[in-house]
């Protein structure tokens, strides 16, 4: 068993990709929400593409992290800059900027650790072509520390002016390893993902109207929005980047939804709504949980039956 392998545990459903080896057997695997947990290697059972593709018949959702891996086919057409860690050997991967756009990308590659940066790498990577950054060994993936990349596209002619684009990256092992495949200009497999983003048209009417707005704009009348009954909190069904966001920025744009759905269940007169948070480690029932304690005009909450949603949850009653 290797790191990056996928792996079942033979006396239990929680499946995973092994982030680290430790003497005596000892592993440690990252299952899918992100939680890590210990095993030992005679707890494991390795998963393979073709019982993968056999049992798994749920639809596969690609998003965020996982939107830029694609088919060999398909990747060498979709233009964009991306990162790729290439293998050198069983251990040793390459790490690659890949510029596969018709422009010349200006970069600078920072690893991060804290409030403190160090560049790795800065320059000019030319039209479909890439360069080489630094090497990279897999048994270490633990420590590869988080990076910031800052990227303009070159215009050789006249035209518009090309916008700055910075990419913060922290990689988990349960996203990263399911990012094999053909990457762009390489022909060969390797971990890639996609950093920059297609730049929206510039709205001119709406960005006059946001500019010169009318009075009844400056005052709208107020709207109530009446929130679902149960609310699921879940990260992956609120933002496609979660697999780019660090738990302390998913614990807050959960609790974000969390806020903005109770206000809009009291405003708008709703006797009672309920929040899906699974159970995970607790934390984002606790600051639920916080919250509500600190709150008027709510009657009381409670936790609400496993039975009911097959996870986590808490009802909250409003006060009429």
């Amino acid at each position: 068993m290797n790191i990056g392998d996928k792996v079942r545990l033979l006396h239990g459903k929680e499946e995973g990709v092994i982030t680290k080896l430790s003497s005596g057997g000892q592993v440690e695997i990252e299952i899918e929400d992100g939680f890590r947990i210990p095993a030992l290697k005679s707890e494991l059972v390795l998963i393979n593409e073709a019982e993968e593709a056999y049992f798994d018949t749920k639809p596969k959702k690609t998003t965020g992290f996982l939107s830029s891996v694609s088919k060999s086919n398909e990747s060498d057409k979709e233009e964009g800059v991306y990162i790729a860690y290439a293998p050198y050997n069983d251990q040793v991967h390459d790490l690659l900027l890949i510029n596969n756009t018709t422009k010349d990308c200006l970069y600078s590659l920072d690893e991060l650790q804290g409030d403190n940066s160090k560049n790795i790498g800065a320059g000019v990577v030319k039209a479909k072509s890439f360069t080489k950054l630094g090497e990279k060994m897999l048994q270490e993936f633990e420590q590869w520390p988080p990076f910031s990349i800052m990227m303009v596209l070159l215009n050789k002619r006249l035209e518009k002016q090309q916008p700055v684009q910075v990419r913060n990256v922290k990689l988990k092992a349960s996203s990263f390893f399911k990012t094999m495949g053909k990457a762009p200009l390489l022909n060969k497999d390797a971990y890639f993902f996609k950093l920059d983003e297609t730049v929206k048209t510039l709205n001119v009417s709406k960005l006059n109207k946001e500019l010169n707005p009318a009075p009844q704009d400056i005052y709208p009348a107020a709207k109530v929005k009446r929130p679902p009954a149960s609310v699921d909190l879940h990260i992956e069904k609120l933002t496609d980047d979660y697999d780019l966001m660090s738990n302390s920025e998913m614990i807050q744009l959960q609790m974000k939804t969390f806020e903005s759905n109770l206000n809009d269940a009291i405003v708008s007169g709703m006797d009672e709504i309920v929040f899906i948070h699974g159970i995970g480690n607790g934390v984002l029932r606790k600051n639920i949980h916080k919250y509500l304690s600190q709150l008027k005009g709510i009657k009381y909450f409670k936790d609400s039956q496993k039975t009911n949603f097959g996870y986590g949850a808490t009802t909250v009653k409003i006060n009429e």
